[in-house]
Parts: C-alpha cells; sequence; structure tokens
C-alpha cells in the first residue's frame, strides 16, 4: 500500500475530519472543494469548522498498521450509559447530550446500539417538559379514559385552566348532555360520546388553535377532569372522532342547542343577519372550490361556511359549512326551512348583502312571506341617477340606533322592478352615512318607517364582527383539513362556545356587551385546585382582580350538580 494514500483518501473517520479541517484552514479551500475532495457535504464542512473553533471535537485515528482494526467504546462510557438509562429512564437523544456534556462525545445511533446491546428495548414515544433544569425530564402521558366512580372520590388536581369550569352549570342550563345523547354522536368504551364531545368543547372554549396543538393540555389532569377523563384525548383520537361524524349526526345537536337557546329566551329579536364567510385552506391537493376572499382581495381554495346571527342577542344560532359553490344561492331557503322548525310562528326578517343569492331565491321568500332587507348591486347608471336628483326629493331621517356615527342620512324613497320577481320592491337610496357613493337597500317590506329598515341593515354588520371575533379567539381560519365534515363540527362547536360565554358574560356586571377573548382573558385564564370529596366538586381560584365580579353572579340560581361527574354538586371559590 501506498503510504501516501493513508492522507490522500483517508478513510478513518476522526482523520476524515483532521484532514478536511487541515485543507480547509490551511490550503483555504472552499466547503464544496472540501467536500468533494473528503465525500461529505458543503454543510458537514460549516459544521466540522464551527465544532471545531468551539472545541468540540477530538480526533482519535486507529493505527495505521493495523488493517480494518475497529474503535471501541471505553468500558467507562458504556457502563456510564447503562446506569442513565436504568435510573433514570432517559431516551437515547438525552444520554447523547448529557454525555456530550461530560466530555464525551457519541453519535444517538451509537447509543442506542449499546442500549441495543446490554438488553433494554425501545422506549415509548414521550413528550419532553422542562422541569426546572437545563435537562429535559421525560413524562409518559396516561392513556386517556373515563373516569370511574371511584376514582373521582378523594382526588385533587391542580389545573392551569381551572376556570372552565365555571361554564359548567351553563353546559347543564343549555342540557348539552342530553343533547349529545339525543343527537346520538358516536363514542367508544374507554371515552364515550359526551366525553369526547366535552374534550372538543374545553378545547373550543380554551382558544385552542388546532387539533395538532391538544397535546399542550394533555399533562392537565383538571382539563381532564372537566371533560370527564383522566386527561384529554391526543390529537390523533380527536381528528379520527371528528372525521368519524356526518351532517345528520352534526345538524341534531345543531337543531338542539339553538331549540335550548330559544327555550332559555336567548334570542330576542325577529331579525336575523346572514353572511358567508370562506375558511381558507392551503393545502397543495385541496379538493374544495374557488370562493372570494375579501381579506386576499381574491378567490382561493376554501371551505365556504354559513352564519346567522340573532340581531340583538348577537348570538349565532345557526351555522352550515358543507357548501358547495353551486349551492350557495338556496343555502337562504335551507336556512329559512331549519328556522320554521325551530319557531313555528315567527316569520323572521332576512338581512344579507347583495351577493348572498339570487333574485330567484328572492322570489321564493316571497311566496313563503319572509321579509328580507338586501343590497343593490349599484352601477355607474344606478348612481348617476341618484345624484342627478333634486335636493327637494331627498329626506332627512334619523336612525334610532345607539352610537351611530351618521345619525342622519338623507333618503329617497322608490319601487323598483327586479329580473325575476314578480311583485315591486321598495328601494331606499341613502346619503350622508360616510360612504363617498350612494347606498341602494331593497327590501320586500313595504309597511315598515323607512328609519327602522336602514337601522335594522345597519345591524347587519354585528355578524361580520362575530366572525371576526370566531377567527381571532375560536380560530375559525385555523384549517388543517380540506373535509368539510369537520370544518361542519367546527362551527357548530364556535356557536356553542359563543352562546356560553354570552350566557356567563350576562351575569357579569359591567361586561355584559364584552367580546369572548375579554372574558378569557379576566375570568377564565387561570390556575386552580379542583378537590372531589364525597358529593361535592371544591373549586379554589387565586386572587384576582376581578374575583368579586365572580363572587357576585347568582350561582346558586344555575343548575348545581354536575352530571357527567357523577350529579356531584359543583362549588366555585374564588379567594
Amino acid at each position: 500500500m501506498d503510504p501516501r494514500n493513508y492522507f490522500r483518501h483517508p478513510r478513518d473517520p476522526g482523520q476524515c475530519q483532521y484532514e478536511a479541517l487541515r485543507a480547509s484552514f490551511l490550503e483555504r479551500l472552499s466547503a464544496s472543494v472540501v467536500g468533494q475532495r473528503f465525500h461529505m457535504t458543503p454543510g458537514y464542512v460549516h459544521v466540522l469548522k464551527h465544532r471545531f473553533r468551539r472545541g468540540l471535537l477530538r480526533f482519535t485515528f486507529r493505527p495505521a498498521d493495523v488493517p480494518g482494526a475497529r474503535r471501541g467504546t471505553p468500558a467507562d462510557v458504556r457502563a456510564r450509559i447503562v446506569e442513565l438509562r436504568r435510573l433514570r429512564e432517559l431516551s437515547a437523544g438525552q444520554i447523547a447530550e448529557i454525555l456530550e456534556d461530560e466530555g464525551t462525545e457519541l453519535s444517538i445511533r451509537t447509543v442506542e446500539r449499546i442500549l441495543r446491546e446490554a438488553g433494554f428495548p425501545r422506549l415509548p414515544r414521550r413528550a419532553r417538559l422542562l422541569i426546572g433544569e437545563t435537562r429535559a425530564r421525560t413524562i409518559v402521558p396516561e392513556v386517556s379514559r373515563r373516569l370511574l366512580a371511584g376514582e373521582l372520590d378523594q382526588m385533587s388536581v391542580a389545573g392551569e385552566m381551572a376556570g372552565l369550569f365555571a361554564f359548567a352549570p351553563f353546559i347543564e342550563l343549555l342540557g348539552l348532555p342530553a343533547l349529545v345523547a339525543r343527537g346520538r354522536l358516536p363514542g367508544s368504551k374507554p371515552i364515550p360520546a359526551l366525553q369526547y364531545f366535552l374534550s372538543f368543547l374545553a378545547l373550543k372554549l380554551a382558544g385552542t388553535e388546532r387539533l395538532s396543538h391538544t397535546n399542550d393540555h394533555n399533562f392537565d389532569p383538571a382539563l381532564g377532569l372537566f371533560a370527564g377523563l383522566n386527561v384529554l384525548p391526543k390529537c390523533t383520537a380527536m381528528s379520527t372522532y371528528a372525521y368519524s361524524l356526518d351532517g345528520p349526526v352534526i345538524d341534531r345537536l345543531q337543531r338542539g342547542v339553538t331549540q335550548a337557546g330559544r327555550r332559555l329566551g336567548l334570542y330576542t329579536s325577529d331579525t336575523i343577519n346572514l353572511d358567508f364567510h370562506a375558511v381558507p385552506h392551503w393545502g397543495d391537493e385541496s379538493v374544495l372550490d374557488k370562493n372570494w376572499v375579501g381579506t386576499r382581495n381574491k378567490g382561493i381554495k376554501s371551505a365556504l361556511t354559513l352564519f346567522a346571527q340573532d340581531c340583538t342577542s348577537k348570538l349565532i344560532l345557526y351555522a352550515q359549512a358543507d357548501i358547495r359553490r353551486s349551492e350557495a344561492d338556496d343555502q337562504v331557503l335551507d336556512f329559512v326551512r331549519f328556522w320554521r322548525k325551530i319557531a313555528k310562528s315567527v316569520a323572521p326578517t332576512l338581512v344579507f348583502d347583495s351577493r348572498f343569492t339570487s333574485s330567484v331565491q328572492l322570489a321564493r321568500l316571497e311566496q313563503q312571506r319572509i321579509r328580507f332587507i338586501t343590497l343593490r348591486r349599484r352601477g355607474s347608471k344606478l348612481i348617476r341617477n341618484a345624484l342627478a336628483q333634486p335636493h327637494s326629493a331627498w329626506e332627512q331621517v334619523t336612525i334610532p340606533h345607539e352610537k351611530r356615527k351618521y345619525p342622519r342620512p338623507w333618503v329617497l324613497e322608490s319601487r323598483i322592478a327586479l329580473r325575476n320577481y314578480p311583485k315591486p320592491l321598495r328601494q331606499i337610496i341613502m346619503r350622508g352615512t360616510g360612504h363617498e357613493k350612494p347606498t341602494f337597500l331593497i327590501t320586500n317590506d313595504l309597511d315598515a318607517p323607512v328609519e327602522v329598515l336602514i337601522g335594522r341593515y345597519a345591524r347587519r354588520w354585528n355578524v361580520e364582527n362575530v366572525i371576526a371575533e370566531a377567527v381571532k379567539f375560536f380560530h375559525l381560519n385555523a384549517l388543517s383539513s380540506s373535509i368539510l365534515v369537520k370544518v361542519h363540527f367546527d362551527v357548530v362547536l364556535t356557536a356553542i362556545a359563543d352562546t356560553l360565554y354570552y350566557l356567563l358574560a350576562q351575569r357579569l356586571r359591567g361586561f355584559e356587551e364584552c367580546n369572548a377573548p375579554l372574558i378569557f382573558r379576566h375570568f377564565i385564564r387561570g390556575k386552580g385546585q379542583v378537590t372531589v370529596t364525597g358529593d361535592e366538586i371544591l373549586v379554589r381560584y387565586p386572587r384576582r382582580a376581578h374575583n368579586p365580579l365572580l363572587r357576585a353572579v347568582p350561582w346558586n340560581q344555575l343548575p348545581q350538580r354536575i352530571s357527567w361527574l357523577g350529579n356531584r354538586q359543583l362549588r366555585l371559590q374564588w379567594q
């Protein structure tokens, strides 16, 4: 063998690293040239240089006169690896990190090989939690399952989201456990249907963005106890369950919730705002239609959703997601059929924008004696004709709407004929509303005062605000799947969570009009201690600035027993 080949073509890994660094620093060759010479990638050459500058490399070569000699791991290092696994149950990666801190550099694969030779099996996949030290300690999360009656006795747990127990009386007030049973939601023996539903609802109330973030709460036993489980299910179980739901199951659940809300008097108006919202999807192989997204000013692949909102309480009373673009115009009739099952004696006034439906569907609303208020698409000719009208033809009215920036617009009324519509419609042209161009309203309500009609349409923006809140706090736009049934379940859960926040806000003096993010920040988010003793569940909260408002809530007038936790009495205690 030519002795020069030992230096030109090193086979020992340590010598190869040494020669590569020598060529890089002394011969001043580039990383790409060094990589080609010693069969390395340029990135690996940069890593070697970085580790060498920090003193993290140790070169050990096998003797040149002993061809094929294998370098072994010293016995003391092997003993240290076995000790770390046996005493601290550390993974191969964590053992390699500790050895590096102690001055011994070994690859993870080498550690795995030594552990395998010592007879240790592979550890299960585990989450990592930093607990007081620089190095992480591993904790194996329990498998999610329903808590048995005997396990609840004398249970005491602390949690980061114990504030969610404040929603338990309102969950009973809406009758959600019974609605889940009547809706025939699927379940399993370890996790029944109600526990799955409460797990989803807990994540929605806590403002969790995606199901993939569920594992952030897998170590919170108080959150698991809220759902009647030892811990919340993992993200895979949650996603699989959401995909297993079908449209009729979700519709039954939604219908039951809306009926319960009407029974409690939550929907106090006969005016209902309707609006579409496109939930964007960024998958490469999305099968969804392209819908217009105003925030991006273009059409993108998205799931088209529909929201119906009570005008006075601003509550979402209907949500739909399984909508194709070709079916969008018919959604208004689907909602009317849904609402007539809820409130048979009430003929609502529907408020929506100009692109919500077609004139053919407006004619069908007229046949069913449903009043509507919508915008008319204004072309340049309509605008010119309106501006050409003399000042004497306009009338100034006062809008009965609090905090309106322009309360006295100028209006011009007329009757118009619309294509595919059988009767004349009432048109109201408005100026002085803060817009450069006049606004055109059309309605089939020929009797209501003009200022009332304008005030009703002005409150249509409430549904825009509710959708914006659903995007910001309930993460409506965090769509990670193109399967619409999951989107449908998510929007219905959003409506239920919005209702629960509303029920709590109505009992907080001074916070009746506040939105969910503010209520969560001041009253829900925070630690607490949950103790189960006999027939009672006691939740203690630490001292906070807004605790007096929570103590003032008439909790004794709300349901006090939690059916899914052994029908025990719930007692909330604020210091």
